[in-house]
This record gives structure tokens, sequence and C-alpha cells, in this order.
């Protein structure tokens, strides 16, 4: 029997993804940052925090983005970041890098599962929310199965709606934008917020860079992966700035962060926002939640497909059982991968905590940017010949700007969030220490 074309039946993947269809992997894997998370940032630094926060994060992203694709062009394949750490920097810190984006990749879907069934609770209070979350969880894990280009196409559409909805939301809201709403108890907790605030500022762009996990499924990679991160990340800084100011400008920071019935911090920010500006009956106001479904389900729909493929990478390195590695005979995906993440994920989701599940994710996303970026450096050293159809700007500048703020966001972070540093560095070590023991060289 003859492979199809582009591919190895068992371990490839098929070569589907063009440059529109990246953008939408790239605004969507981030969106739902728009929609909710990052508002739990202004109460630990409050504007001012928030922002300064925010201000260094952007700087990150772009020179982190920038850098990344020079390597996803260089090594188009679906281990992403375990990919680029294997080859620059050895086994030991290839696993490393794996772990941690794996570590990303599997804990922000359940974060975003919580914030689907939470804006579902508002037109649906005697629905459980987190049935709605794990009957998502069910229904995206099988659209990925079913094909990638099914999926990607159903992620440019979602993506597209949920943008509109952003800049119908700002709007909205702009004009009832008052700057002394901006300085209203801007900073809390003192400088100090801002250190705080840093995981919920990446949540603003957290997995932008699981467009690198589709590049071997992608159409002339070494030009379309290029394309695709850099509109995505334009794109996503703009709707950054505009969803900030649009929200907090309306009443203050207070007011998108806590819920007026009960005083929680809320996983609804924008609702917040709007249900002061038209009141809460207005057709608008419900028009705006329906759609901003689409902004969650995005990059909750986004994020598993690039998780599937980091899992399905290890399986097929052998890091993992060789089972995962294997791809469905019949719609050429990664279906073992998706599946054992889909159970991982529900799992995290019974825990029920958005904020810190939102934290552990930003844990391993910072892992895998600073070990990302010394593999960059390496590689130029020690691969100098090899072939890069992107080479970063500014060589060495971005790169180490990037590494040395994700380094001290990583610090920062540890040092606010002790108890899930340790949860984290107990997932890594223990996970190296099965790695050490039972994968052979």
């Amino acid at each position: 029997m003859n492979k199809p074309p582009e591919t190895d039946q068992q371990t490839g993947l098929k070569k589907t993804l063009g440059p529109l269809m990246l953008w939408g992997l790239g605004v969507g894997y981030v969106i739902s940052g728009m929609y909710f998370g990052w508002n739990l940032g202004l109460e630990k630094g409050g504007t001012l925090g928030m922002a300064i926060a925010t201000f260094f994060i952007i700087i990150m992203y772009i020179t982190f983005t920038f850098s990344y694709t020079e390597l996803a062009c260089a090594i188009p394949k679906a281990g992403g970041a375990f990919d680029y750490a294997d080859r620059g920097l050895g086994r030991n810190l290839g696993f490393l890098a794996g772990m941690a984006q794996l570590v990303e990749f599997v804990f922000a879907p359940p974060a975003i599962a919580l914030a689907i069934g939470a804006y579902f609770n508002i037109f649906l209070p005697e629905i459980n929310p987190l049935m709605i979350a794990i009957i998502a969880y069910l229904i995206f894990t099988g659209l990925n199965i079913y094909g990638v280009k099914a999926a990607a196409s159903f992620e440019l559409i979602i993506t597209v709606f949920a943008v509109v909805e952003l800049l119908i939301f700002a709007g909205a809201t702009l004009p009832s934008f008052e700057f002394e709403n901006l300085t209203k108890n801007a900073l809390p907790n003192g400088f100090t917020g801002a250190f705080a605030a840093i995981p919920f500022a990446i949540w603003f762009f957290l997995a932008i860079e699981g467009v690198a996990n589709v590049a071997e499924e992608t159409i002339n990679p070494q030009r379309n992966v290029l394309i695709g991160f850099g509109s995505a990340l334009l794109t996503l800084v703009t709707l950054c700035l505009l969803t900030f100011a649009s929200s907090v400008g309306v009443a203050g920071w207070e007011a998108v962060v806590f819920n007026p019935e009960t005083n929680e911090l809320s996983d609804s920010p924008l609702p917040l926002a709007l249900g002061i500006v038209v009141g809460e009956s207005a057709f608008l106001y419900h028009l705006l939640i329906v759609i901003g479904l689409f902004g969650l389900v995005a990059s909750f729909h986004g994020i598993i497909l690039a998780a599937g493929r980091a899992t399905f990478e290890f399986g097929r390195i052998g890091y993992f059982p060789k089972k995962l590695g294997l791809v469905n005979k019949k719609f050429q995906t990664p279906a073992n991968a998706l599946i054992i993440n889909l159970v991982i994920g529900i799992l995290a989701l019974l825990t029920g905590k958005t904020g810190e599940i939102i934290t552990i994710a930003c844990f391993g996303a910072l892992t895998l940017y600073f070990i990302s970026m010394v593999a960059l450096i390496q590689l130029r050293k020690k691969e100098p010949d090899l072939e890069r159809p992107f080479k970063v700007p500014l060589y060495p500048i971005f790169p180490y700007i990037a590494l040395i703020i994700a380094v001290f966001s990583f610090i920062s972070m540890t040092i606010y969030n002790l108890e899930l540093a340790g949860v984290y560095f107990g997932i890594i070590i223990i996970s190296f220490i099965g790695f050490k023991l039972f994968v052979r060289k």
C-alpha cells in the first residue's frame, strides 16, 4: 500500500496549513487571555502594577517570538521547544524543555474550560459550570482527533468572531472611558504588586508559541510560519492594549475583578464592564457574551491541538510510551496523545482553581522560553551552517532580552507563589527522575 504524500502512516503528520490558518491558530491559542484571567492580576497589582508587568511581558513576547520563529523555520518539527533544545543543548535539557511545554499546554486548557463554564453560567445558572467544562473537553478533543485541517478551519472561523467581538466591546465601552478610572487606587500593594501580577500579564499572550508545534503540518513552513507568527503577534498586542484600557477605564479595576453580587474574584471581566455601560438586560450585553464564548473556545480548542502535538512528539521519540507517538490511521492525527491529555486536563479541571492553574501553566511557559533562547544561542555556535530561512533581527540582542525577562519573571513568580512553584518543580523533578530511570538512550 502506498503512503500518503508527505506523511508516514504511523508517525507522520499531514501538511495542510497555510499562513491564514497559522494566523488563526496563533491568535486563537491566545485570545481567551483577553476575555478572562488577566483581570486577576489587577487584584495583585492594581492598574499601574498590572500595566508595568504587561509592558515588560510585551517586550519579552516580541523578542521571544522573533527568536522562536528562527528555530521553528529551521527545525519545523511537532515537538517545538523539545526538538530545538534536544538538538542544541542535548538530551537532558531537551526533555526538560519538552516537559515544561507539556505543563503549559496541558494546564492552560482546564483554566479556559472553567471560564467557559462561568460564561455559560450567566445564561444557564441551573447547569453546573464544571459539567459544561467537561462536555467542552470531550467535544473539542473529538474535533482534533477528526482532523487538523477541520480543526484549524474551525479555529480560524471562531477566532475571527472573537477578534470582532473584542473590537465591538471596545467600541461599546470606550465612550464611557475616563482616565481617572485608570488612576483610582492604581497601586494598592505598592510596586511589589507588579511582580505578583506577572503570571496574569503572561496570560495575555500565553501559548502563542504553539504555532511552532504545527510547523510539521505546514505547507512551506520556512515562509508561512514567519507570516503566521508575526501577524498573530501584532494582532494580539493591539487587542491586549485595547481590551485593558476599555475594560478598566469604565469604572476602575475593582469593577472588573470582583463579582458585585458575591464579592468573589470573577472569571468574566468583560461582561462586568459591559454591564456597567449598557445594563445586564440590554441586547448588546447578551449578544457580546454569546460571541465572547468564541474567544474562550478558540484558545481552548487551539491549545488542545498544540498539546496533542507536544505529547505526540514525546511518544514518537520514545520519551513517553510509543503508542502516544502513533497517528490514527484513518484521520492522520495524534489521537492517543489527545486522549491522554484529555484525562489529565479533566483531573486538573476538578480542582476548580483558575488562578492557580494559570500560574502553573505560566511556570511551564517561562521555562520553555528561557531554555529555547539558550538553545537558539547554542545552535548559532554549534551549527552555523544550519539552513535558517529566517534569522532573528538584532541578534543576539533579541534572544538575550527575552531570556533575561523570562528568568526574572520566573524568579519573581517563584517568590510570590512558593506553594505553586513547589507543585511545578515536583512535576518536573519526578518526570525527570522517571526519564533517567526508564528511558533508554
